[in-house]
């Protein structure tokens, strides 16, 4: 029997489809597209039997009501059963995009130091060490929200697209913007991984999220890129939660 993972972010809603740890298909779509895409899903993968939704935005109390007539639905929320030891201090406001990406850490790098960051909205950085144990990690703001802001709360910066920087010195208004919100995503990414390979051996980073194939060659560590990995810890999670 095959699984079926959601993802529901605060705009878009993506869906994934399992046989084992292999990926079969995905999908994303705008939240009011999702009952249409579902069926779609659903009508090519007859075998599906497992659901597991996780929510940072929210499906509707119709939309969950469908998912539950239709398969054995799981939600994801901090009292799910996990793969790792949770030693975060305040598990109840752990985000479930962060359990999903560790519960993926622990999966595919069992006894190992795991840096995973996450490029997304916000950007997260969390922690599971070789005795796979989930210390935390940090959030800091994403590339859309560092341009947003410099709009928001100057009276004359312009609101610009995400632009990688053709060099550190910004000779107009537009470059220095660009130079100062991408030079300073990378620098601070670079910045954690050193720190954490400082002290912890061994360590692997993978790199995620929407924004990761955009800084994935302006950082000079060592890293993973793996755009499915929240999908793939969310399908260790449902396969952990069946037995």
């Amino acid at each position: 029997m095959m699984n079926l993972v959601i993802d529901v972010g605060n705009t878009l809603v993506k869906l994934a489809v399992f046989d084992g740890k292999i990926l079969q298909q995905s999908r994303k779509c705008i939240k009011k597209d999702f009952m249409h895409t579902l069926s779609e899903i659903a009508d090519s993968f007859p075998n599906i039997e497992y659901t597991l939704v996780s929510s940072v935005g929210k499906l509707t109390d119709f939309q969950m009501g469908k998912l539950k007539q239709r398969f054995n639905a799981l939600s994801l929320n901090h009292e799910t059963k996990v793969p790792f030891i949770n030693k975060y201090a305040t598990p109840q406001t752990l985000g479930v995009d962060r359990i999903a990406l560790i519960s993926a850490a622990a999966d595919t790098y069992p006894r190992k130091n795991v840096l995973v960051i996450d490029a997304g909205t916000c950007i997260t950085y969390d922690f599971l060490n070789a005795e796979n144990e989930y210390l935390g990690g940090a959030i800091s703001p994403g590339i859309n929200i560092r341009y947003k802001s410099l709009h928001t709360f100057t009276e004359k910066l312009p609101l610009l697209d995400a632009s990688s920087p053709k060099t550190i010195i910004g000779n107009s208004t537009t470059a220095s913007i660009h130079s100062g919100i991408i030079n300073s995503v990378v620098y601070e990414m670079d910045g954690f991984i050193s720190t954490y390979r400082a002290a912890y051996d061994d360590l692997t980073v993978i790199l995620t999220g929407g924004d990761a194939h955009f800084l994935r060659d302006s950082l000079k560590n060592d890293i993973f890129a793996n755009s499915n990995f929240l999908l793939e810890g969310l399908n260790h999670i449902l396969e952990h939660n069946k037995h």
